[in-house]
């Protein structure tokens, strides 16, 4: 199970600068086979620099969601801390 790539990644804008929200297509390489899957996550960073990820899925995917989840939540992380995640 891993993650491809993140398709048509755009910002939402917001007011609140601290908190950026974004929409995606996660491209999934899952047992399964490849998934599509509409994502928004939201990535807040607070005082001290700590990330805080929240993801909801725009429709339902034939895997469970929780290691999906942390694999995303890892994907964003990096990606974040690497500077390829526009701001």
């Amino acid at each position: 199970m891993r993650i491809v790539e993140f398709k048509d990644l755009r910002r939402e804008e917001g007011q609140i600068f601290y908190i950026r929200k974004y929409y995606c297509i996660a491209v999934l390489d899952l047992p399964t086979g490849i998934e599509y899957a509409p994502i928004k996550f939201n990535i807040e960073v607070n005082c001290i620099g700590i990330r805080t990820i929240e993801i909801h899925f725009e429709k339902q995917i034939n895997y469970p969601l929780l290691p999906v989840k942390k694999l995303l939540i890892d994907y964003i992380t990096k990606q974040d801390i690497e500077g390829l995640i526009p701001c």
